[in-house]
């Protein structure tokens, strides 16, 4: 319900590195930076609003630890970790916390809006 995928390195020379991922969503997007050790998230979407359908989220400075499980199904669990840069996948139905381990810049492919209608809180 939820992948950490690394996002490709294209080029690095003395200026620094560039890398690239792919992506058919376009529009308002989320920018957010968070301090270490602080929580984040803890709720879920349904997959009503198609930007949230799955909600992807770039990690583009710092590490995460998200905690997730299936609100239909708690059997369903899971922790995985992030380490930028790397996309993180999260299914409809998938509630998910994340936890900065360290000062994070995340990059959300949606607008606050997107998640209006669709983010349920337990």
């Amino acid at each position: 319900m939820v992948e950490v995928t690394p996002v490709p390195k294209i080029a690095e020379d003395e200026r620094g590195a560039t890398h690239y991922f792919d992506t058919d969503r376009s529009g308002q997007f989320v920018v957010g930076y968070r301090k270490a050790g602080t929580h984040n998230a803890k709720h879920y979407h349904k997959g009503l609003a198609k930007n949230k359908n799955p909600e992807i989220i770039i990690i583009m400075q710092g590490e995460i630890t998200i905690n997730w499980f299936d609100v239909r199904d708690e059997t369903k669990k899971g922790t995985c970790r992030a380490i930028a840069p790397a996309m993180v996948t999260v299914e409809a139905w998938a509630w998910h916390e994340v936890i900065a381990d360290t000062d994070i810049i995340v990059l959300e492919l949606n607008a606050l809006a997107d998640g209006r209608d669709d983010t349920y809180r337990i």
